[in-house]
């Protein structure tokens, strides 16, 4: 029998079936691998390695690139102040006035006895450690003179900050330090001399406070004890141990501090001659066919670059001979017996001083006209429409301006913005000085009857200025004014609208409305440098490799040329030359902005045009800015004062820098010294911002029905109001309007808004005007006076005609 075949199963209508997976369009993996059968795509290969990368190769990679950096910094480490490099560079800070820093540069001294220590005419102590295979030079700048403070601190790797046991940092060491941390703060160790002397007792109750002054700005730094050689040892080794800051705008150009200086004039009657700097070069490689700046007095050309001799070389093995028979040798020797000549300056490759475009006056004429030029000048013609416009107004600016039939005689030249202001302020202020006088003499028949020692009501009366403080009130009135009621400008009734406010403009939207930022310039823009692209100009300068000069760490004598003679007639011994090698286009002037923001102990008006000092980096400068809002778009609002509180945009005319470069900003006031007002940072070089100064014109509701109201005091006459009808009105409680007809010929008008109106609202028209700032630029800038200590713990100042005054905000 045979045996039957096994039946296979079949599925029948009612069996699952599972959907297929949906890859989309594309093909799936397991297709490509088909098709491709192993091969592999060129644009795959050329992928970032870092997508195929597995697990166990992307953390060696991480490990090797953590060991490298890690290597980058023991070596840098290693390398500073020794044979190749630099000495490590200290500038010592006094924080308080009772503190002798003599003490502490003789227990520097000391700190080890294989020490090689050497003091040059400039006052800076150098010090060959063969311990710690390291060089340091130490500078103590004169107390009370900030500018040496700043000079120095330009260069400087380390700020030996010095404090006292009682007042630990008094008014001037805090001034000193939010001046360097707006200039840039390299790493600093704080010391104390006589913190041992205290009492046990008083010692830890001293520590406290010295450490809880010191972490206001210095969180994670703890001051020394400064007392004994053991502690000094302590303190180098900390100095020449500890991490240092970058500072970007010192470390992407070469500089020097002067070690030695000298000058020569080029004639007896010339009043420039040749100064010869030697120090050691930092930063970047220096040419002799580039520009250099010494700060306060602009931009010089050398001649040429001399290598001379190291005369404080490291020393790694001193001997056995006495450290203070090293030092009388090592004072005898002259380390200028041969000079040899690195650079000399060629004439064609030199770069040049000229900071300006030159103008040409034929640049303006036109050529002559095509065919095609004139015939479509014809056609234009035929169908162009006459307006009345103010002198320099464009087409599209015209836009606005209704047609006027009307023809007027006078064709004088109508009078600046500004002059008008001038002569509005000038008014008030002698009605305002007429009422201060009539207070005045009340409040000197009060006074009349206060009993008041002679002696000290005249030195009072010796150390005030009244016209100062009259000037003073009539800015604080100004600028209260300004905040009460910001840009409102009050129509003159003796002149009429359309000539006061002939420059201004009305736009729909002060964000989106367009604006020529080409139109109408000044004849200045035609003296400054532009860029096609400024951030591309900067990269490329910075990154710029030069195959020849001097390089990092060469002890180097530069011969800067046609210095003027009252540098040195004003030169101190002690006080610090510093030069800085400037990158190419450096020394062009153009539009520079500043963010700047107001100090918060600052509160004197500070009004726009007000003559400043500037410190940009490594540059000093003076000028008169203008102030902008610092926001976004395309139009920036002028700014009368500069404001309390927010940042605001400085503009001036000045050499052009690349940023990032910290910024401080000081204004003079009596007896020759300086105060600082503003911090902040280089915005950008950018001619084309647009700075609009905003006029608000106001008027009052005289009578209303529902959306349409009777305006009266915005104008003064008939012809007013149809020169300005096109512009659009507002209100302060929100509402929005416009001109419809004039009323009578008296200044009352009729408008409509979008809502019902109020009795008590205003009404607002917005103004706009192009602001540029003025050619005040001056790279000189005089020296404050210099806060010396005369017993008694007493400070005055050289200028004896302030005598117990100045500096005053600092006692």
């Amino acid at each position: 029998m045979a045996v039957e075949p096994q039946k296979s199963h079949r599925p029948g209508p009612l069996k699952q079936q599972n959907k297929a997976h949906k890859h989309g369009k594309h093909k799936s993996k397991g297709q490509l691998e088909r098709e491709t059968k192993g091969r592999v795509n060129v644009k795959v290969l050329s992928k970032r390695s870092r997508q195929s990368m597995k697990k166990a190769e992307r953390r060696n990679q991480a490990l090797q690139m953590r060991k490298q950096k890690r290597d980058e910094v023991l070596e840098k480490k290693r390398n500073r102040g020794g044979t190749n490099t630099p000495p490590h560079f200290v500038v010592v800070v006094s924080l308080d006035r009772n503190i002798d820093t003599k003490v502490l540069l003789d227990l520097l001294k000391i700190a080890d006895d294989s020490a090689v220590v050497k003091q040059n005419e400039q006052g800076i102590l150098h010090l060959s450690i063969p311990r710690f295979k390291q060089r340091v030079s130490i500078f103590t700048p004169e107390y009370g003179n900030l500018y040496a403070l700043l000079d120095a601190a330009k260069i400087a790797d380390t700020l030996l900050c010095a404090v006292s046991t009682d007042n630990v940092i008094d008014k001037y060491g805090e001034h000193c330090l939010s001046c360097l941390y707006g200039q840039g703060m390299p790493a600093a160790v704080f010391v104390c001399n006589g913190f041992k002397s205290l009492p046990m007792k008083k010692q830890a109750e001293t520590r406290k406070l010295m450490q809880r002054k010191i972490e206001k700005r210095f969180p994670a730094e703890k001051f020394h004890s400064l007392d004994t050689s053991q502690d000094a040892l302590l303190v180098v080794r900390q100095i020449t141990n500890q991490k240092l800051r970058n500072i970007q705008y010192r470390d992407v150009r070469p500089h020097l501090i002067g070690e030695e200086i000298s000058f020569e004039l080029d004639n007896t009657e010339s009043d420039t001659g040749t100064l010869k700097v030697t120090g050691y070069l930092r930063g970047k490689t220096l040419t002799v066919n580039r520009l250099v700046h010494i700060p306060g007095w602009g931009d010089f050309q050398m001649l040429q670059i001399d290598a001379p001799d190291d005369p404080y070389p490291l020393n790694l093995h001193p001997g056995k001979q006495n450290r203070k028979t090293q030092d009388v040798e090592m004072e005898s020797e002259d380390p200028r017996s041969e000079v040899n000549v690195l650079e000399r300056c060629e004439p064609g490759k030199q770069e040049s001083l000229d900071s300006e475009v030159l103008p040409d006056p034929m640049m303006g004429e036109q050529t002559w006209p095509t065919e095609e030029e004139l015939a479509e000048a014809e056609s234009e013609s035929k169908r162009k429409i006459v307006k009345r416009v103010p002198k320099g107004t464009s087409d599209y600016q015209a836009a606005w301006i209704i047609d006027s039939d009307e023809e007027e005689g006078d064709d004088s030249e109508e009078e600046s913005d500004e002059e008008m202001d001038a002569d509005m302020e000038a008014q008030e202020e002698n009605d305002s000085s007429e009422e201060e006088d009539v207070n005045d003499d009340d409040d000197k028949s009060e006074y009349e009857t206060v009993t008041i020692a002679e002696d000290d009501a005249s030195k009072y009366d010796a150390a005030m200025d009244l016209d100062e403080d009259m000037q003073m009130l009539a800015k604080l009135k100004e600028e209260k004014q300004h905040v009460m009621f910001p840009d409102e400008v009050d129509t003159p009734a003796n002149v009429t609208a359309r000539t006061r406010f002939a420059r201004f403009r009305g736009l729909k939207s002060f964000r989106t409305s367009p604006w020529d930022p080409k139109e109408n310039l000044p004849s200045d823009f035609a003296r400054i440098f532009q860029f096609e692209n400024f951030k591309r100009t900067k990269k490329r300068c910075i990154e710029e490799d030069l195959d020849e000069g001097a390089m990092p760490g060469w002890y180097i004598t530069v011969h800067v040329a046609n210095v003027p003679k009252a540098f040195i007639e004003g030169y101190q011994p002690g006080s610090p030359v510093v030069l800085f090698g400037l990158l190419p286009h450096e020394h062009k002037v153009s539009v520079v902005h500043f963010v700047v923001k107001k100090c918060a102990e600052v509160d004197q008006p500070i009004r726009s045009k007000d003559r400043l000092i500037f410190h940009v980096g490594y540059r000093r400068f003076s000028a008169n800015p203008i102030f902008s809002q610092h926001t976004l778009g395309s139009k920036h609002k002028f700014e009368r004062f500069m404001p309390t509180g927010t940042a605001v945009v400085a503009t001036v005319y000045a050499p052009i820098l690349f940023p990032p470069s910290p910024v401080l900003v000081f204004q003079e006031v009596a007896y020759g010294e300086q105060s600082l007002v503003a911090t902040g940072t280089l915005l950008s070089v950018n001619p084309d911002r647009i700075i609009a100064k905003r006029a608000v014109l106001s008027g009052y509701p005289f009578k209303i029905n529902k959306r349409s109201a009777v305006i009266r005091y915005m104008f003064f006459n008939r012809e007013d109001i149809m020169w300005f009808k096109p512009v659009e009105l507002r209100t302060k409680w929100g509402r929005r309007g416009h001109i419809k007809e004039p009323l009578g010929t008296h200044g009352h008008m009729k408008c409509v808004f979008d809502g019902k109106m109020k009795s008590q609202d205003t009404i607002l028209m917005n103004l706009y005007k192009r602001m540029y700032p003025k050619w005040t630029y001056n790279p000189h800038v005089t020296m404050p006076v210099v806060v010396k200590e005369y017993g008694a713990g007493d400070m005055e100042s050289d200028d004896k005609a302030g005598e117990g005054a100045a500096y005053q905000m600092f006692e």
